[in-house]
């Protein structure tokens, strides 16, 4: 790709305007760990939300995104588009909870929640799987996708390119904690979306327009492709419909994925106890789920349909995106999408990298190797702790062809948890035996089915077997485990209570011991605002997908659909006293 001089100068601004960051709020990092893994809780909504949007959008989403329309048309977007409904439910029963927690890590709950040795041999361990197989694995899978991008637009070794990249994010986010990481995401997200919405007019541009995207796709797959639907019809050779349902009715709840846990957890957590209060933490989140789902894809998409057009015949369906890069970007555009894969890239490291030594530092090193430090020694802890990962992520990098294969495996262990995620802040009888049983059955049935019987998930109707199978053998273990094993002591549960007041009535025999705690009420009042927000980030996303593809009255009435739905939302919020939410 020829890159100008004005290209490298934006290029050059980006890089910049992150190592700044980094320094200008370095001060800020050093107070204690809560400053630097949590930004000293005082994050507002719309920078902690725009952070979760921005850590979600890696060097390789838009390039999974082309891959799943090519092999799925749009449909296949359903493969991340059902967790919106987990999503929400976070937004309404859970962010809120996380903030009162106060903790620093969705691990360090564990201890909050259960006690005794089962509760710290159950954090130690999901620590470390967290930080480090799951976490080098994510990092040398987008370290990956940013090398393949580099490799076939610049002509410079793609190594020495990434690494200029991790060194940057290295600098600001061991200097600076979350606050850099956050302050950086803000300006990546916008630079990112610009990126992509230019690349998006140019690819358009280049099939000439929606019209000419249309007839492109009847020339070369005929009449009825059915490619452009949202949702498959029975019998769609693009989406099997067996996998639209299990993706409907179990994935959304049942699987534990980075970004988007049952229950909430990880990195999103992470910003929801980072906020200054549990409004601002609500907040943040149905943030995040409106523009990760609502506004982010649609870009990514309409260059995916173009890339089908211009380029049928290529195998590597990914790289799609890529060539409408290469060949349909002029002088100046092209160096705002290397920034803008640059901001995707160094916006996932930044944060995995962040939120990775925030398990061995405060779960691990402060919980289990030293516990009575000063807050000076933990934050020099953390930043060696950050420059571990980046030596790891390194030789993972390195040897990710062989590694790649692990994926399944070591997501498999948390296929069939989701239910424990949920259940535990609403229900007194689970216990640290309950967790620890799910993680295990999920694990052992999973690999049996596709390591012992051959099933390969690659295939959307096994996948969907798979699903069901692990989930239901799954919950019958753990459910059984539970009521054959002995609830957490009364002085645990007390404690938790106390200090999440969860409502509903799950946790009857324990609020009667504590009269006294005011719990959130109205628990059918915030299902009705989990149903409005399902219907206002679904209504937005079809609704603009709808006017892109030139169907105006159905796309102006999803749309209206979803901005009611969005004052449903607000309307019961201050009905109840939330009258500033964003104060």
């Amino acid at each position: 790709m020829q890159v100008s001089m004005i290209d490298w100068l934006i290029v050059a601004a980006y890089f910049a305007f992150a190592l700044g960051i980094g320094v200008y709020f370095s001060k800020r990092a050093t107070g204690s760990l809560a400053d630097f893994f949590a930004s000293g809780r005082n994050l507002p909504w719309w920078l902690a939300g725009t952070s979760m949007v921005a850590t979600t959008f890696a060097a390789d989403t838009p390039l999974a995104v082309t891959e799943l329309v090519a092999n799925h048309g749009i449909a296949g977007n359903w493969l991340w588009w059902n967790m919106v409904m987990s999503g929400l439910l976070t937004v309404f029963f859970f962010a809120r909870l996380w903030r009162r927690a106060e903790v620093l890590t969705d691990v360090e709950f564990t201890e909050l929640r259960y006690s005794g040795k089962p509760a710290a041999i159950l954090r130690g361990f999901r620590a470390v799987y967290l930080a480090i197989p799951i976490n080098l694995i994510v990092l040398g899978w987008v370290t990956l996708a940013m090398a393949k991008i580099l490799e076939l637009t610049l002509d410079v070794n793609k190594w020495y390119a990434v690494a200029i990249c991790v060194l940057v994010t290295f600098i600001y986010s061991g200097l600076s904690g979350l606050w850099g990481v956050v302050m950086t995401d803000f300006i990546q997200f916008f630079i990112a979306m610009a990126g992509s919405i230019a690349l998006a007019v140019f690819a358009l541009d280049a099939v000439n327009g929606i019209d000419g995207l249309k007839e492109g796709l009847i020339h070369t797959y005929g009449e009825g492709h059915g490619i452009l639907d949202f949702a498959p019809e029975i019998g769609s050779a693009w989406m099997p419909i067996t996998a639209f349902c299990v993706y409907l009715a179990i994935n959304w709840w049942a699987a534990w994925y980075p970004g988007a846990e049952p229950g909430g957890g990880g990195y999103v957590a992470q910003r929801m106890f980072s906020a200054k209060d549990e409004k601002h933490s609500l907040l943040a989140t149905l943030w995040f789920n409106i523009a990760h789902y609502a506004l982010r894809p649609w870009p990514w998409i309409l260059v995916a349909l173009a890339s089908l057009v211009l380029y049928p015949g290529i195998e590597d369906k990914q790289t799609g995106y890529i060539l409408m890069m290469l060949n349909h970007l002029p002088v100046g555009f092209k160096g705002l999408m290397l920034a803008a894969f640059a901001a995707a890239f160094m916006s996932t490291v930044s944060t995995q990298l962040n939120w990775g030594s925030s398990y061995l530092i405060n779960d691990v090193y402060k919980r289990f190797l030293k516990p009575e430090a000063s807050a000076k020694h933990y934050v020099s802890a953390a930043r060696v702790a950050t420059f571990f990962l980046v030596l790891m992520m390194a030789v993972v990098t390195r040897y990710m062809d062989s590694v790649a294969g692990a994926w399944k495996i070591l997501l498999a262990l948390g296929a069939g948890t989701g239910a424990v995620y949920i259940l535990r802040w609403f229900w007194w009888r689970i216990n640290a035996w309950s967790e620890i049983a799910a993680m295990l059955a999920s694990l052992v049935v999973s690999l049996y089915l596709q390591l012992g019987l051959d099933m390969d998930t690659g295939d959307a109707d096994t996948f969907a077997m798979v699903m069901i199978i692990t989930v239901g053998i799954s919950s019958v273990v753990w459910l059984a485990v539970t009521f054959l094993t002995a609830p957490e002591s009364e002085e645990t549960l007390l404690r938790f209570y106390r200090k999440v007041r969860p409502g509903g009535s799950g946790w009857g025999p324990i609020a009667a011991q504590a009269p006294e705690v005011v719990t959130d009420q109205g628990m059918g009042w915030y299902l009705l605002d989990w149903l409005a927000g399902v219907m206002l980030v679904f209504g937005a996303l079809f609704g603009f997908g709808k006017l892109l593809l030139g169907e105006t009255l159905p796309g102006v009435s999803m749309l209206i659909g979803a901005a009611l739905c969005l004052v449903f939302i607000f309307w019961d919020l201050n009905r109840r006293g939330w009258k500033e939410l964003a104060k």
